[in-house]
């Protein structure tokens, strides 16, 4: 009996699909298509090793191994210095869990700018794209500004000295113009690239961990902090662009699978080595790395391991800043469609298919703030780095707010996912309200300010739109959509509704529905 209502069933979908390809051959061609407002970019491009290798180089894992074992040799927090790297790993989990809520539902150019905008005001979303941009940007101009330093110390291992800044920002400008012109050649060109050489600088300085010899008296690498939370944000600040690969969301191929995947992969990878290195800090294995980078031949370590150190470590530097001017010309590209920015920022290259003007104003935003960087903080860079993270922070606890009232709008909201989002953003406003505390009492303001800063940045800038540009505040949200050559032609016409959003009218009918 079963058997023969699956047979009626079968027949009647078979039917309706010959019926409707039949039809398809028999219906002219939408007179005025309608395209995803993404396309120029080139759709369905990416793989899922693309992706991943976005958002590892970004996030430069071999850098911050180096960073977080010094600052383990030189603080010896003991097992609760592991404790808190673990902690923190599961935070930033938690973060990717919340994003992947969104990036499995909406492929877009603007990461947690486009998608917060579906759960908050536009004040909120403004505030949001303005934390993206300048945690980007900072994180560019901090690689950038240590590309510069890493590459003359391995000219000066080498016995080259170049002393004075002008060699620094000769350099810094040389690098800049080599990310730039890598990043408008082509994303598939630049994300293999960066992930080959972040994978090579991974496994070298892992290698260097593991084999390294050991040092008498090895004691190199920075003063810091003795307290563990400067320890969790020091991994927050090592960590931050994990979730780059959701600006591709247009130019992957299976972007709500692929793009979720590469989201929860990269902190998972990166905590899993920056525990490596926490152990191998603790063990003796990294004292001799840690010295080779911070202090060369001086610590003791052989030439040939200090220029392996400083290589690995420039390498991935440079896949960062990559990584970085292809997060943040994404970033530009969709508020340009949006004109929530100069629309100038949204003219992708005809033959290339990258945003090339976003990539050259990006960049050259880098090179100069590279050059601040080197002139001002190289010697202690603790006020910048705090801006950066309080920008980060602020993203990533907004970000958590939207996924909860996202999740209740459309109905999909469930216990798991209300009382994580509900977690990461209790954490995460714990956190700022934590540094704005910590600064006032030990008289600290730059992360006060920089807290007040970030927080009023969307209000301001919605005030600006509303009196330069107000249309703008109406097309915000922008992600790739269906176009007209995916509809099998006679099953439907896709329209674009009052909200200039595509929508799929029914043949039969005339009613349409939301795409």
């Amino acid at each position: 009996m079963s058997s023969g209502r699956r047979g009626v069933g079968g027949s009647r979908i078979g039917g309706a699909l010959a019926a409707a390809i039949a039809r398809s051959r028999n219906t002219e061609p939408a007179a005025a298509p309608v395209f995803s407002p993404l396309r120029a970019l080139g759709r369905r491009q990416l793989s899922q090793v693309d992706l991943i290798g976005q958002s590892l180089s970004t996030v430069a894992p071999a850098t911050g191994m180096i960073f977080i074992a010094a600052w383990i040799v030189s603080a010896e927090p003991g097992l609760g210095g592991l404790a808190a790297i673990l902690g923190t790993t599961a935070v930033v989990v938690a973060v990717a869990y919340c994003i992947t809520q969104f990036t499995r539902r909406l492929a877009a150019a603007g990461s947690l700018y486009s998608f917060v905008f579906h759960g908050l005001s536009r004040r909120a979303t403004l505030t949001v794209g303005a934390a993206l941009l300048l945690a980007y940007l900072g994180i560019s101009i901090s690689v950038l500004a240590n590309s510069a330093v890493s590459l003359l110390g391995i000219g000066t291992a080498l016995g080259i000295e170049l002393p004075g800044t002008g060699p620094l920002l000769l350099a810094a400008a040389l690098v800049a113009g080599t990310v730039a012109v890598i990043t408008v050649r082509g994303v598939r060109f630049a994300t293999r690239a960066i992930l080959l050489v972040e994978a090579c600088s991974l496994v070298l300085i892992g290698i260097l961990m593991l084999a390294g010899p050991d040092l008498d008296g090895t004691g190199g690498g920075p003063a810091v902090s003795g307290t563990l939370p400067f320890l969790a944000m020091t991994v927050v600040f090592s960590m931050a662009g994990f979730e780059s690969a959701a600006f591709f969301g247009a130019e992957a191929r299976r972007p709500l699978t692929t793009v979720s995947r590469a989201v929860l992969v990269t902190p998972v990878v990166c905590g899993a080595v920056f525990v490596f290195a926490g152990w191998a800090a603790m063990s003796g294995h990294a004292d001799a790395v840690v010295a080779a980078y911070f202090d060369g031949t001086a610590s003791g370590a052989s030439l040939g391991m200090v220029i392996a150190v400083k290589i690995g470590v420039t390498c991935s530097w440079l896949a960062s800043t990559l990584g970085c001017a292809q997060a943040g010309s994404r970033l530009l590209l969709a508020m340009g469609i949006e004109g929530t920015v100069p629309r100038s920022l949204s003219r992708i290259h005809d033959r290339l298919r990258t945003p090339y003007v976003a990539v050259g104003w990006f960049t050259l935003a880098s090179a100069i703030g590279a050059w601040v960087y080197l002139l001002v903080f190289v010697g202690d860079s603790t006020p910048f780095d705090g801006f950066v993270e309080v920008a980060i922070v602020t993203a990533y606890t907004l970000l958590a707010v939207s996924c909860l009232r996202f999740l209740r709008r459309i109905g999909e909201d469930a216990p798991s996912t209300t009382a994580l989002s509900a977690g990461v953003a209790a954490v995460g406003a714990g956190l700022l309200g934590y540094l704005v505390l910590d600064g006032i009492t030990h008289g600290l303001w730059a992360m006060p300010v920089a807290v007040l800063i970030v927080g009023v940045s969307g209000t301001a800038w919605a005030w600006l739109l509303r009196r330069r540009r107000p249309e703008s505040l109406t097309t915000m949200g922008s992600f790739d959509s269906i176009e007209t050559t995916d509809l099998l032609p006679g099953s439907g016409e896709l329209v674009l509704g009052d909200d200039g959003r595509p929508q799929v009218v029914t043949a039969q009918s005339g009613a349409g529905f939301g795409a």
